[in-house]
């Protein structure tokens, strides 16, 4: 059921967050672009990764690919390299793949590809997103700080839905200032109301990362980035002191996110 809210209510909520970002509002290098390929650069670094991570990175990348054509024409393996250390390297290739798609069949146009394709790793949220921070559209996108400060802020159960939160988000939009509202509220849930300060929790939790499968996926992209050619299972196994079976599943999986190429029990990046 969907949550209603007064006008008192939403011009309380609204004054309070507008009025926090215009005293503290971070200065990023993507809110000083409406550029959708700058933008979308910055949504898919951001995904489970903190801005002071984000930052160099983003700043080297637009640098380096300062168009959607030029990271369209670049190889897999330079874009692998480029994000080593960001994390969620899949991301990286789902991007890279992204990239090619909406140069070949868009001719670079961000935002018609964004309505018009399904593109490999951008979902609702980041389509949303884009359009938000580019055009100023009035829609919304609850990412897990909206979703902490929602929660708070309107007292609701834990089990609340994310239609619920998005509806309830829809109503406290203030008409025409999309981009400044939503970053506002990414400031205000960032550093006002943490989850540590709320005790509200994100719906999902990372797995520790030391001696997890995600650090081996690291050590052996950084491993094979650094090849000329093709290592066999049996040389990556002896290399990193893991067991055949265990390393052939992580390995597999790579292949399967678009990272790495298979021939027979050898393994490269995938071009």
């Amino acid at each position: 059921m969907t949550r209603s809210t007064s006008p008192q209510q939403r011009n309380s909520f609204q004054r309070k967050v507008l009025g926090y970002y215009r005293q503290h509002g971070r200065s990023l290098p993507w809110r000083a672009t409406t550029d959708p390929y700058k933008i979308l650069i910055s949504e898919i670094m951001l995904q489970q990764t903190q801005v002071d991570r984000v930052l160099p990175y983003y700043t080297k990348w637009i640098s380096r690919w300062p168009t959607i054509t030029d990271l369209a024409q670049t190889s897999r393996k330079e874009v692998l390299h480029a994000w080593l250390g960001l994390g969620y390297n899949n991301r990286a290739a789902r991007l890279h793949a992204a990239a090619k798609s909406i140069a070949e069949r868009n001719q670079g146009n961000v935002l018609k590809a964004l309505e018009e394709e399904k593109l490999p790793g951008i979902g609702p949220y980041t389509k949303n997103a884009v359009r938000i921070f580019t055009t100023n559209a009035d829609l919304v996108t609850v990412d897990t700080n909206i979703r902490r400060i929602l929660m708070h802020e309107f007292k609701l159960p834990p089990f609340a839905t994310d239609k619920e939160l998005e509806a309830l988000a829809f109503q406290c939009l203030p008409r025409g200032r999309s981009r400044e509202w939503h970053n506002a509220l990414m400031d205000y849930g960032a550093t006002v109301l943490t989850s540590r300060k709320t005790g509200i929790k994100p719906k999902t939790s990372q797995s520790a990362f030391e001696g997890s499968d995600r650090q081996l996926r690291a050590q052996l992209l950084q491993t094979l980035l650094s090849s000329s050619g093709l290592r066999t299972l049996k040389e990556l196994a002896a290399q990193h002191s893991c067991p055949s079976s265990r390393l052939a599943n992580i390995l597999d999986t790579m292949v399967r996110d678009g990272l790495l190429e298979k021939r027979k029990r050898s393994y490269a990046i995938k071009n």
